[in-house]
């Protein structure tokens, strides 16, 4: 490497250690990206009506405001009545269910072993021994939410920079660009232009997933006859937001509530929770994302844990758009770009400097060696 190679290199080891320095800044701004994104389709799809474009984005802003607040004035207070009806009963049914099983180690049945020593803690002794694990889970979300001053001043910087983006997208994205070598920008903007197009997939197809597990719930619910419907199938549906982690948070609410009844009645909620989950899984979500880069389960997960640990419980909420995200770079700026073009770099070169071809059925033919391949000269020239 040459001098200005390793400038260059040191320059992006310390831009890269100053931006970590700023990461909770870094994920708001990205935040408000995958916002303005969403927004600027809706400004977009209204142009195609012969608007300018500050018009379109009155009107789109116009529509998020009066649908926020259909929502804010229509869904959450009952919802809020409900959810906090919840909070209450989950203890009592976690309560019903430890003095279903002591009832059952007193008096089994004539199949349930007789010699079997267990007993079911208390909850303090469970809260003992879950404490520290969840302490270390949640310790991030109650960061997050415990300075309400913080967090209205981060919603605050959220909308102010979306609306920023979205009032001149192409000069921000310009700027971004211009950060890139000369020799790259055009390629560059490309691959945004894939993290563009994929974002917007996953946001649409989130969202009807949502819905589709939040009705199937509802519906679950309501002939199973458990209380609080409403709030259990909207917390189902917002926790889809979440993978692997949403689905599985989403059910202690409603088993909670069923164990006041009967441990039976639990049992089906939860395998309702479970068939919803897989029809969600194996048959809607593929038949709604067929365009979207789809992401293998434990790299999703791989994931969640990675960007929940250094970037906290933003990073949770983040985590699969930034997964998308990295996926699309990883694939076409390192992999297409860097190696694919290094190993055609290093055949045209072996082609270029071969000896003439040696016949296998000719004497003294010597077999194929790999020293014989030249020095790949200039490897970072990529087109």
């Amino acid at each position: 490497m040459k001098l200005a190679d390793w400038i260059g290199f040191f320059c992006l080891i310390l831009a890269l250690l100053i931006l970590w320095q700023f990461r909770q800044i870094v994920l708001l701004i990205f935040t408000s990206v995958i916002l303005a994104i969403a927004l600027n389709s809706l400004v977009r799809w209204l142009q195609r009506f012969r608007l300018n474009r500050n018009l379109a984005v009155i009107i789109a802003l116009s529509l998020v405001v009066l649908f926020g607040t259909l929502f804010f004035s229509l869904v959450m207070p009952p919802f809020l009545t409900q959810f906090q009806q919840l909070i209450e009963l989950a203890p009592r049914g976690f309560n019903q269910f430890i003095r279903w099983v002591d009832n059952l180690l007193e008096n089994p049945p004539i199949w349930f072993p007789q010699q079997l020593e267990f007993r079911v803690p208390t909850i303090p002794e469970i809260a003992q021994q879950v404490g520290p694990l969840a302490q270390n889970v949640l310790g991030n979300f109650f960061a997050f939410f415990s300075n309400s001053l913080t967090t209205l001043l981060q919603l605050l910087l959220v909308i102010v920079l979306t609306l920023m983006f979205l009032s001149n997208p192409v000069a921000y994205r310009t700027v971004f660009v211009r950060l890139f070598p000369s020799f790259y920008r055009r390629r560059a903007d490309a691959i945004l232009c894939g993290c563009e197009t994929v974002l917007l997939q996953w946001m649409a197809g989130i969202v009807i997933n949502s819905i589709f597990i939040a009705s199937l719930s509802a519906i679950g619910l309501l002939i199973l006859d458990i209380p609080f419907v409403f709030a259990h199938a909207l917390l189902a549906g917002v926790f889809n937001f979440i993978p692997n982690i949403g689905p599985a948070a989403s059910v202690v609410f409603p088993v909670s509530v069923a164990l006041l009844d009967t441990p039976w009645k639990a049992l089906t909620v939860i395998i309702l929770y479970i068939v919803i989950q897989n029809l969600e899984s194996y048959w809607f979500s593929p038949m709604i994302m067929q365009k979207q880069v789809s992401l293998l389960p434990a790299a999703t997960l791989t994931a969640q844990i990675f960007f929940a640990r250094f970037f906290g419980f933003l990073g949770l909420i983040l985590a699969l758009p930034l997964a998308v995200v990295s996926k699309i770079w990883i694939e076409e700026a390192i992999m297409k770009d860097i190696l694919d073009q290094w190993q055609s770099q290093r055949a045209t070169s072996f082609i270029n400097t071969s000896p003439e071809p040696v016949s296998e059925f000719e004497p003294n033919s010597e077999p194929f060696s790999s020293d014989s391949l030249s020095p790949l000269e200039n490897e970072s020239d990529f087109s």
